[in-house]
């Protein structure tokens, strides 16, 4: 694969000087250069989509949308290969899992064409008293205004269809800043919009190489609607700097808990488990870490845990073999393995892994019983690292999932129906699955990082309604 170049997506601004270099992150092979844009370009960008918004009587009708959409989802069908060894090789998640996220951002792509379909209004009861009377109010859908999406590195794909497509449904124009690590995806996705008829000014594309640009980007007045897909400390630090006015979406990760009672069928959580946790190297918001198994079975699920890593392939995410692909960084590996090694020297077991496979990749590892304040028990791995805790009462189990900052999805595997609905209950969670891992996720579903985990509701029809406002209409008619 040569190393490409790619241009400004930002009509009439100017590169800086600076490019910004893409590398694989599992052989360092340089993958390509991307134009950046300094504050002018960003104001150009912020410029060009205001004046599209402000023109209301230019704006894209929805059939015009509808087309667009499914247009791009033929052209994704039609260049899903090549999208998905790009997004493959600067991303580094397996080939196989990228094959699975690539049908799901066509997917995503429809159900943004569905929503314009299905969306509507509401009409607000009026008679019924005297100050109501021979009148008719009802709503319809509007734009929000301005949309900037920062995007993040580990789907490069199905994020970037996740804020940009509910925002060109909703009819506003955006601005979209893909992760430094994994800006392809992004820019060849954009390419296909403006091959599918969308007008290049209705979606920019901005690279930038200064955190004060991006800053300046978030927090300009002229953004309706903020989407922050990223680290907690990033996503709280711009929601600060958000001009009065401006909505916004923050998702941030998780510690994700998982619950296996007694009665759990271990045979089938193990599979699972194992694919929650070790699923793109661990790199996933909702990834399964902390697993709290009861006493009687603790021992089998932590040790068939480590077994089943074991037997995963690591290396080159190319290879049609390759079931866990490096990390985004060296430094990550670096990070993850001292978490690691001070679980250890703390107290836990290893039952698996623990060892650096090289400069990029890290396996599957397992840590049975750390301790509470250990960093993998209390703050995202965000790596290939699942930690065992034994529990005797359920409860005790619950208090402990719970006593985290972070709240998204949540599991429990168990055959008693009670002990899955007293889960359900007591746990601190958007989502409680049963009898299945907490990266269980499709599009059209809500998905909401509560307390530091994030703030707002994802899932593209729940993003859809949120980049618009319901206008409401009010006639008075003696007629009425």
């Amino acid at each position: 694969m040569m190393t490409k170049h790619y241009r400004l997506m930002v009509p009439n601004a100017e590169a800086a000087s600076a490019p910004l270099r893409v590398f694989a992150p599992h052989d360092g092979k340089l993958l390509a250069e991307i134009d950046t844009v300094d504050w002018h370009g960003v104001d150009q960008a912020l410029s060009t989509a205001q004046r599209l918004f402000e023109d209301r009587a230019n704006w894209l009708a929805p059939d015009q949308r509808i087309h667009i959409l499914q247009t791009v989802a033929d052209l994704m069908t039609r260049d899903a290969a090549r999208l998905t060894d790009i997004a493959t090789r600067e991303g580094g998640k397996p080939l196989i899992d990228s094959r699975v996220e690539m049908a799901r951002a066509i997917d995503g792509i429809n159900l943004c064409a569905q929503c314009i379909r299905t969306a509507h209004g509401t009409e607000i009861p009026m008679g019924l008293n005297a100050a109501s009377r021979h009148r008719l109010a009802f709503t319809q859908r509007e734009p929000i205004g301005v949309v900037v999406a920062f995007s993040a590195f580990n789907h490069p794909i199905n994020l970037i269809v996740h804020q940009i497509a509910p925002a060109i449904a909703a009819g506003c124009p955006v601005i979209v800043k893909p992760a430094n690590d994994t800006p392809m995806s992004c820019y060849e996705l954009i390419q296909l919009f403006r091959e599918a008829g969308l007008p290049p000014e209705w979606c920019q594309v901005i690279s930038t190489t200064g955190h004060d640009v991006s800053e300046a980007l978030a927090g300009d007045p002229r953004v309706g609607f903020f989407s922050f897909i990223g680290s907690a400390e990033v996503g709280w630090m711009l929601r600060g700097k958000l001009a009065p006015g401006t909505r916004c979406a923050l998702e941030h990760g998780g510690v994700a808990p998982v619950l296996l009672a007694a009665d759990a069928d271990v045979d089938a959580a193990i599979p699972l488990l194992a694919k929650g946790g070790f699923y793109h190297a661990g790199q996933v918001c909702i990834s399964v870490q902390r697993v709290f198994a009861h006493s009687s079975i603790v021992h089998r699920v932590a040790t068939e845990l480590a077994a089943a890593g074991a037997r995963m392939s690591v290396g080159d995410p190319t290879l049609e073999t390759t079931d866990i692909g490096p990390m985004i960084r060296h430094r990550e590996v670096d990070r993850v393995h001292q978490s690691v090694v001070n679980a250890i020297n703390s107290g836990a077991k290893l039952l698996g892994g623990g060892q650096k496979i090289s400069a990029s990749c890290y396996p599957p590892t397992v840590l049975l019983d750390p301790p509470a304040d250990a960093e993998v028990s209390c703050t995202e791995v965000f790596g290939p690292v699942i930690c065992v805790y034994t529990f005797d009462d359920i409860n005790d189990a619950i208090s402990r999932a719970n006593a985290l900052e972070f709240a998204f999805q949540a599991a429990v595997f168990t055959r008693n129906i009670d002990t899955a609905l007293h889960a359900y209950r007591q746990l601190a969670a958007s989502a409680v699955v049963v009898n299945d891992h907490t990266a269980f996720r499709v599009d059209w579903m809500p998905f909401a990082g509560l307390r530091h985990s994030g703030h707002g509701t994802g899932g593209i029809p729940h993003t859809f309604a949120d980049m618009q406002i319901e206008k409401m209409l009010v006639i008075k008619s003696p007629s009425l």
